[in-house]
């Protein structure tokens, strides 16, 4: 008996349950694909904009961030694009651009997380219908039935509860490893946007008092 055969034993739930397997593998490789362009070498990148800010060089600063695709670049955009403005200014754009962000980098885990949920729950009642199938023949027949006339009820509970249990373990590890990835973007994000305000707070301060001192 050939596997899809025995997939095929599992009845109407192992539609759903096929369903999900698509869905999370596609979630997981665009997901992959997306935390794989978000994820570049922020201390490299920030040292590169403080440099440029430095140097009074607004207009590269922002260019900068314009060419470079990762959530770091567009809070940092976003507080450069305040330059010289008050501090509270500058955080809040960072902290809204910052939220924007996260949301776009945990796009679809949600749905990662349902399906690492509900596939093994799909298997289970899986298992209920076969017993229950399996049962009801039992009684059609008063008692009189052996092994041949349960295996129907028994195939079905046991593939959808395998089945249920193959899709939602690894959608499970992915959404894990995905929540991780996520993570360390997000430390990044905050760890470079702190830096920066500071960086830009000081440079904006030391900028009006030069202004005061020429006045």
């Amino acid at each position: 008996m050939s596997l899809l055969q025995i997939v095929f034993k599992g009845g109407i739930l192992i539609i759903p349950i096929f369903l999900c397997s698509l869905i999370a593998v596609a979630i997981i490789i665009e997901r992959w694909l997306f935390l794989r362009k978000a994820k570049i070498n922020a201390r490299s990148f920030i040292l590169q904009v403080k440099s440029l800010i430095l140097k009074d060089r607004i207009g590269e600063a922002i260019l900068l961030c314009k060419r470079t695709t990762a959530p770091v670049a567009k809070i940092t955009k976003a507080a450069v694009e305040r330059y010289n403005r008050p501090r509270i200014e500058i955080k809040e754009a960072i902290e809204s651009t910052g939220k924007v962000e996260i949301h776009n980098l945990e796009k679809n885990l949600g749905v990662l997380s349902t399906i690492a949920a509900i596939a093994p729950l799909l298997g289970f009642l899986g298992t209920v219908t076969g017993m229950i199938r399996a049962f009801i023949q039992v009684q059609n027949l008063g008692g009189n039935v052996d092994a041949s006339v349960l295996a129907g009820g028994i195939w079905e509970a046991l593939v959808t509860t395998a089945a249920g249990l193959v899709v939602g373990i690894p959608t499970l590890i992915g959404y894990n490893w995905l929540q991780g990835q996520v993570e360390d973007v997000v430390f990044e994000m905050e760890d470079s946007s702190t830096a920066l305000l500071d960086m830009l707070i000081e440079k904006g301060e030391s900028r009006n008092e030069f202004s005061d001192e020429t006045n």
